[in-house]
């Protein structure tokens, strides 16, 4: 049988930041008339990766080929030219005018007098969503019509004038029910059978397995392999994203021995049939006086969903949260602080530090939102507080009047976690409190949370690393695809949690 040609070919492509490699000698290769699932979890190189294929970032290393021919991406635009399409998760059209006007926008078709044929432009619109199966009113504007329909319109207008070869759709069913993300689907499988290469990234791995022909998967910047999908056991692709890292832990008891059993009695946090509708589905959970909750699961399982419910960033629809036995009324950050919770965010970039200030600005932002701004902390408590935290976690620093952004990654989530620590909470919730920081630092705040559980603290501690949540877990509940599946005691070992998180337990 006669192998379909690659459309589309990159070998060796390797990129650094200031201060990162985010991609070494990573190749990726696309068929025509295939959809490639590009997998991987946060830090992967995904992104960097597209980044690339559509000339927004140039590589520093390694070549691509399109259409048989070696070509160098100078721009989006140019990528357009040549035939590389892409639709992102957020859509980038304008949602205040109609339809036809995103579609034919810079390609209106003219009356005799040169004026715009709305007429025109509106059948010409119509006639290509139907090729897709999509029949809506396109006099409409944009924004009046779901996200679902909002892509379509992305695709068809990409598909129509920009004479596209390779698709590139980037999380696209993110913000989609079942019935949309099928819709989606059945617009794919006509492109493919079309000859167009539909390059497909998500982190639902049940999706990979019902609409992709092959697997590239990357880890922390490196290719791992390209695998055919109906091949590739769910378990098996678990463990190539995963991999396994952090062997230089290894002197951190999985045991936990330091630590004295859970309090038995009242919880401190319970959540009784909590969730949000497309958002979590109801969990059961009780968190202990000194204990340490792992919550483990794959990007996009519904991790960082359930730490915003339990936070107050999102309030739950269904069930209730009791606070030491007493049923939490009014949902928000500041509430949950003065409850007594305290969240360190998953992006320390984007939602931890802010970079211009110091770190004892950073260190007592929580502390001063906390006691209210009509109570103000005086700038020797200022001092007093951050050169504490400073030294009880080992912030590398000449002055607490350094910059934060200044500090390394494992400095900058140190001085997050002496934010938080600030505040006194009895429960915090740490959201991948170790991604992007070295093993040095990585081995202190993993030790960090065993100690504050042995002062009795209680602890949500989210990790894509199983090996760290199984080391500083008590117990370990799964979750997958927005729900929580399972709940393990402390001798689970990682390789049953992979099987619960493809599904096969």
């Amino acid at each position: 049988m006669e192998e379909t040609p690659y459309i589309l070919s990159a070998k060796g492509i390797t990129k650094s930041f200031p201060g990162v490699l985010a991609l070494e000698n990573v190749d990726f290769s696309l068929k025509k008339g295939e959809v490639h699932a590009l997998i991987g979890e946060n830090g992967a190189g995904k992104s960097t990766l597209i980044k690339i294929l559509t000339g927004v970032e140039r590589p520093d290393g390694g070549t691509i080929e399109f259409d048989g021919k070696k070509v160098e991406v100078r721009s989006p635009q140019h990528a357009q030219e040549i035939g590389i399409a892409t639709v992102y998760q957020e859509v980038n059209l304008c949602t205040n005018i109609s339809v036809a006007e995103n579609i034919m926008l810079g390609h209106e078709p003219k009356g005799w007098l040169g004026n715009i044929s709305w007429k025109k432009m509106n059948e010409q619109a119509s006639k290509s969503l139907k090729k897709l199966g999509i029949d809506i009113d396109v006099s409409k504007p944009l924004g009046s019509y779901s996200v679902a329909i909002q892509q379509m319109v992305a695709i068809t207008r990409s598909l129509e004038f920009e004479s596209a070869k390779v698709l590139i759709l980037d999380e696209p069913t993110s913000s989609l029910d079942a019935h949309e993300t099928q819709q989606l689907f059945d617009v794919m499988k006509k492109l493919k059978a079309e000859g167009i290469g539909i390059i497909f990234i998500t982190h639902f791995l049940d999706q990979v397995y019902q609409i992709t022909d092959r697997i590239t998967v990357l880890r922390n910047g490196k290719y791992v392999g390209t695998f055919e999908t109906n091949s590739l056991p769910r378990v098996k692709l678990i463990a190539n994203m995963l991999g396994r890292s952090l062997t230089d832990l290894d002197d951190l008891s999985r045991t936990k021995h330091k630590v004295e059993k859970p309090t038995e009695g009242k919880a401190v946090l319970a959540a009784r049939e909590m969730g949000k509708t497309d958002y979590l589905e109801p969990i059961n959970m009780d968190l202990m006086a000194n204990e340490v909750i792992g919550v483990a699961g794959l990007l996009g399982s519904g991790r960082t969903e359930m730490a915003n419910l339990i936070f107050g960033i999102a309030a739950p629809d269904t069930g209730e949260l009791l606070i030491n036995g007493e049923k939490v009324m009014h949902f928000s950050p500041l509430e949950s602080l003065k409850n007594g919770i305290a969240l360190c965010p998953e992006d320390r970039k984007a939602e931890g530090i802010v970079g211009d200030l110091t770190i004892r600005e950073n260190i007592i932002l929580a502390l001063q939102a906390r006691f209210g701004w009509f109570k103000f902390l005086s700038t020797d408590k200022q001092y007093e507080i951050a050169e504490k935290y400073i030294k009880l976690l080992g912030i590398v620093t000449p002055s607490p009047d350094q910059l934060v952004k200044n500090l390394s990654g494992g400095n900058q989530q140190k001085v997050i976690l002496a934010r938080w620590l600030a505040t006194d909470p009895q429960v915090l919730i740490l959201d991948e409190p170790t991604r992007g920081i070295d093993v040095g630092a990585k081995t202190e705040i993993q030790k960090l949370v065993l100690d504050l559980a042995e002062q009795g603290k209680s602890c949500i501690f989210i990790s894509s690393e199983l090996e760290e949540v199984l080391r500083c877990s008590h117990r370990i509940l799964v979750l997958r695809d927005h729900k929580l599946v399972a709940e393990y005691g402390a001798e689970v070992d990682d390789q049953t949690i992979m099987h619960t998180m493809a599904g096969n337990l």
